[in-house]
């Protein structure tokens, strides 16, 4: 997972919806394509964004293996460009049998990384030793399968402590984290904390990115890889080579990320639909009503792509 030539960009993709409620998955390719052209290092997949907390186990189950055979039929299409890795999770019950049965349907789709998310191991947040020991038994119910882990913000954020971190980072098992901390300062020391083991960690957190990547962050994994994944693939590629232009990406990247709080899913579902003309039969998501979506809303994500084009230029 960890490429230490140069940080990757992931997206935490959303769910598209046909208008009859189910996956689109014709949608669901199409995005696929759209992150490979725009140089992400991977997919985040069956997360958050993905509204998992209000899919069923087959519904992320198709979602993640649509995902996973479209990056692998793009990867034999383009055989010139790094194959882009797959990272999902699912991981959304309370008791440990469902979890089990939920990791594994989603494991079985052939991703890179299953992502265990943070909340869901001592749900009651008691003590980090408890954490580690449900974590501990977890995966023994997983062998063999790389894990990862992601401080998902729902049910209740759990963020992970200094015990916990090193007990992933030295099991060996563990190679991906999604730091949701927004605090570039206890990033640097978590990525003191990973050095030399096989755990990369990748910040969510836009406004802290670059400063992150040059203390030993390995890329984004964020939502705003759904509105212009080129210019985070951009900063990654060249945050150490072009100090003058990673600033100049960082100060963009940084303040559009405040929309991230304007109705999302469905302002990037407009976004995807409507500015980056992608096949998605409907704005529907099953966290918020499309009418969320109001007229201040489309104008903000509208002036944000115009200035994303500026940025191109």
């Amino acid at each position: 997972m960890r490429n230490e030539a140069k940080p990757q960009a992931f997206v935490t993709m959303i769910t598209p919806f046909c208008r009859d409620g189910s996956v689109d998955v014709g949608a669901v390719r199409a995005m696929c394509d759209w992150y490979d052209e725009a140089g992400l290092g991977g997919i985040f997949t069956a997360c958050q964004s993905s509204e998992i907390f209000n899919l069923s186990v087959a519904e992320r189950v198709l979602l993640t293996q649509t995902v996973v055979d479209r990056c692998a039929e793009l990867a034999k299409a383009h055989p010139d460009r790094p194959p882009m890795t797959v990272v999902a999770s699912g991981h959304v019950s309370d008791t440990f049998a469902e979890q089990v049965y939920e990791l594994q349907a989603v494991s079985s789709c052939g991703i890179d990384t299953l992502i265990l998310i943070s909340n869901r191991m001592d749900i009651a947040n008691t003590s980090e030793a408890q954490w580690i020991s449900e974590t501990s038994a977890l995966m023994e119910a997983l062998p063999d399968i790389p894990l990862g882990v992601y401080e998902c913000p729902y049910p209740y954020k759990r963020l992970m402590g200094d015990d916990m971190l090193s007990f992933c980072a030295q099991s060996g098992r563990f190679l991906y984290m999604k730091d949701t901390c927004c605090d570039a300062d206890l990033i640097a020391h978590r990525c003191e904390l990973l050095a030399g083991t096989p755990m990369s960690l990748y910040n969510a957190n836009a406004q802290t990115l670059l400063d992150t990547l040059r203390t030993g962050a390995a890329g984004y994994c964020g939502v705003m890889c759904n509105f212009h994944p080129d210019l985070y693939a951009r900063l990654c590629d060249v945050f150490a080579d072009d100090p003058a232009e990673a600033e100049r990406l960082q100060a963009f990247l940084g303040t559009a990320a405040f929309t991230e709080s304007l109705a999302y899913p469905v302002t990037a579902k407009y976004h995807l639909k409507e500015i980056a003309g992608l096949p998605l039969d409907s704005l529907e998501t099953r966290k918020r009503p499309v009418s969320d979506l109001t007229r201040y809303h489309r104008d903000c994500i509208q002036q944000m792509e115009r200035l994303a084009e500026k940025m191109r230029e």
